[in-house]
């Protein structure tokens, strides 16, 4: 992919996301439907604890566990283009 179609996938993308956060109007979430119960709020330590660190932790424990059990025994690169030499 060259730079132009880059630049232009980048902007497409920028702009969708840009029309997106501007076209969703928060104005319903001002009035309470019954039954709403809104709990405490949280901080911003919870908040980035929640939502940034929970999920790193998670995917470095996943990567770990699936590079700890990871039994293959297949490791040498594969040579393209020469044919099997056999004994």
């Amino acid at each position: 992919m060259d730079k132009k179609n880059a630049l232009r996938a980048g902007a497409l993308a920028a702009g969708t996301t840009l029309m997106m956060l501007l076209m969703s109007s928060p104005a319903l979430a001002l009035t309470r439907d019954d039954g709403d119960d809104p709990g405490t709020g949280l901080s911003v330590i919870e908040t980035v604890g929640l939502f940034v660190v929970a999920p790193i932790v998670l995917f470095a424990v996943i990567a770990g566990l699936v590079m700890v059990l990871d039994r293959s025994t297949d490791r040498e690169p594969k040579v393209k283009g020469k044919a099997p030499v056999k004994a």
